[in-house]
């Protein structure tokens, strides 16, 4: 174990640039969603709008999905999602296809939370800390993890096929890369199940005491 958290350690010291990386690159990604809500016109925020209306409106009708379908909805996209950048590291022609799909994930949260605040105000502010945030403070960091881990690798491939320095296998690395992102689909399934026990509560009581407040 000792061992482990050491090995752990030295690899966040010699791959911290790329770990801080994909963090900017994510932080970018929700700056561009803000900013986006903000360029918005008011017929295009209207229209939006409307359909978010409607879908609260079918909620606090009763019309809700099952927590167990939304569980597993949401664990077979993490998934999907988390395959594509394994794939994708396993290629270096798929790296900017890994920044491109990490930048996007942060434009749709920082698109979605800044919607929200932006036509509800402190209700949209609520909604998006109780129904959109607890997954999130779970997902996000796996899926910086795991689109880092699958630059790390790309980078290995490239300097493995430039390199002269052919008696270094990749079985090693490859066992560790295919072992971390097992864990990580692990813990995507408690991402999974915040969405699916937590935050889909917490948005049917906030969307209902909404309607009966207004």
């Amino acid at each position: 174990m000792y061992k482990k958290s050491v090995q752990a350690v030295d690899h966040m010291r010699e791959y911290a640039t790329i770990y801080l990386f994909m963090v900017i690159l994510f932080l970018t990604g929700i700056i561009f969603g803000a900013i986006i809500v903000n360029s918005m016109n008011i017929p295009q925020k209207q229209d939006l709008f409307f359909y978010l209306e409607r879908f609260f409106g079918q909620i606090s009708s009763g019309q809700t999905i099952e927590n167990k379908d939304i569980l597993k909805e949401s664990f077979f996209y993490h998934v999907k999602y988390l395959g594509l950048l394994f794939i994708l590291g396993l290629s270096v022609i798929g790296l900017p296809i890994v920044w491109i799909l990490l930048f996007i994930k942060g434009l749709v949260v920082g698109f979605s939370v800044g919607f929200l605040v932006n036509q509800l105000g402190m209700q949209g502010f609520l909604l998006a800390s109780f129904s959109i945030a607890p997954q999130n403070i779970v997902i996000i960091p796996i899926y910086i993890i795991a689109g880092s881990l699958s630059m790390i690798f790309s980078l290995t491939l490239l300097n493995k096929l430039f390199s002269r320095k052919f008696s270094h296998s990749l079985t090693q690395p490859f066992v560790r890369y295919v072992s971390v992102f097992c864990i990580l689909l692990l813990l995507s399934f408690a991402a999974a199940s915040l969405e699916a026990f937590v935050a889909n509560g917490a948005l049917e009581s906030l969307i209902k005491s909404y309607y009966s407040t207004s």
